[in-house]
């Protein structure tokens, strides 16, 4: 039975992309069923497919194009999905409107598999490696992987701001001109939500490069903030310098299990995704502690649907391997199960487009300054990734996949929190 060799496509660093410059042996029985499996989905789906010997499958729709039918297949054959995002950064397959194509794929995520394949999931699909636990030190190893690439390659894509956050704009669409503001907007609506003023002694669970605890000073609140990006502390603390504000806000490199005190409000912005499902209730535990009684918790967190969170969560998926290893979104339900009695949602609001529009933004501004990515030491590969990643997100706020909420959350003075492990 012969199989794809072992090949590795032109310009693709080996030692950095091991698994994108070599396509995996597959034989031509399997490479036949991902073939089979290709068909099969795209059949109903509003996509146009263009095979290299001009076949078309699918529908019509948003164009994609296969360059290299035996390794895109192989891929598909050896990592599933997984598979699917190295093939795009091989330059195996591209497409015109690379959002628009995983749009489609994200509206019909749930039966892009067939039924039975995704029942036996357990015995197909890989398993996220044990390394990117959100252990203490795990954490540490997970967030440096991402929010220490570069502060000057974020600060390329990013607004003025310096957040990397969904923003809340007043009307969509949204103009690029319209991003800071509408960064300030979100940031403002999570500081009132927690009643932030003049006095507030407020925890940040996850600084950031500073914008909102600037923003919490500048109302006259004494601010903690915490990461554990190297990165991310050092230009914050001098931002916060640069301000005049050293003496309302310390920026420290701390893990939120580590943290002890009470505070009148805290405030977490999509820091709940790199905590791992294993560790929510932990999470909001801690965060029950660390809050006076009758405290707020304002908490803004990207959610999916349940039942896609209880497939997926033990997979070790493409935005798993490349971009946040140990990473997990939780569901609205996830976040429910894992408050302790203590700690009750006040409100909840959602505002998923404004997501799409936020990452569209960064999209189009990354693209134009793909120059500067490369002068930065950031290759094609990486350059491709980041695009994907940037699509693949937006694409799946686009569908409705996705979506963003702000919580409050009030502590109960009534309700003592539990005594944290080992003490």
């Amino acid at each position: 039975m012969s199989s794809v060799p072992l090949t590795v496509p032109t310009g693709i660093n080996a030692d950095r992309w091991p698994d994108v410059a070599r396509v995996p042996a597959a034989s031509a029985a399997a490479r036949r069923a991902a073939a089979l499996l290709v068909r099969h989905a795209v059949a109903r789906l509003p996509l146009r497919v263009e095979m290299p010997d001009g076949r078309l499958l699918g529908a019509g729709g948003p164009t994609l194009r296969v360059h290299d039918a035996d390794a895109f297949h192989a891929r598909l054959a050896a990592g599933g999905l997984v598979g699917f995002g190295e093939s795009h950064l091989a330059g195996e397959w591209d497409a015109p409107d690379l959002v628009a194509v995983l749009t489609v794929l994200a509206e019909n995520v749930a039966t892009l598999v067939p039924a039975p394949l995704q029942r036996l999931r357990g015995l197909w699909a890989p398993r996220q490696p044990n390394d990117n636990r959100n252990t203490p030190g795990g954490s540490r190893r997970n967030i440096a992987h991402h929010y220490d690439l570069s502060n000057d390659l974020f600060a390329l894509f990013l607004d003025r701001t310096m957040t990397y956050s969904s923003a809340l704009f007043e009307t969509l669409p949204a103009a690029p001109g319209d991003l800071a503001e509408a960064q300030h907007r979100k940031i403002d609506r999570l500081l009132d939500l927690a009643e932030v003023g003049p006095g507030t002694d407020l925890l940040e669970i996850g600084t950031g490069w500073g914008e909102l605890a600037l923003r919490a000073a500048a109302r006259g609140a004494h601010v903690t903030t915490v990461t554990l990006s190297a990165e991310q502390r050092d230009l914050a603390r001098r931002r916060v310098a640069d301000a005049g504000l050293t003496d309302l806000v310390t920026v420290e490199l701390r893990d939120y299990r580590e943290l002890t005190g009470h505070h009148d409000a805290v405030v977490s912005v999509e820091m709940i995704e790199a905590v791992g499902a294993e560790f929510w209730p932990a999470y909001f535990e801690r965060v029950h502690a660390l809050l006076r009684p009758g405290g707020l918790a304002a908490v803004q967190a990207i959610t999916m649907p349940h039942d896609r969170m209880l497939a997926s969560r033990d997979t070790h998926t493409w935005i798993r391997k490349y971009i946040f290893p140990g990473g997990q979104l939780p569901s609205v339900e996830a976040v429910e199960a894992s408050l302790p009695r203590g700690l009750r949602t006040v409100r909840r609001d959602a505002f998923g487009p404004h997501y799409a529009q936020t990452l569209r933004l960064w999209e189009e501004t990354f693209t134009a300054r793909a120059d500067e990515v490369a002068a930065l030491g950031f290759d094609d590969v990486f350059r491709r990734m980041w695009r994907f990643y940037l699509a693949y997100s937006e694409a799946g706020f686009r569908s409705g996949y996705l979506d963003v909420q702000q919580y409050l959350l009030r502590r109960d003075p009534a309700v003592a929190p539990a005594a944290p492990e080992g003490r």
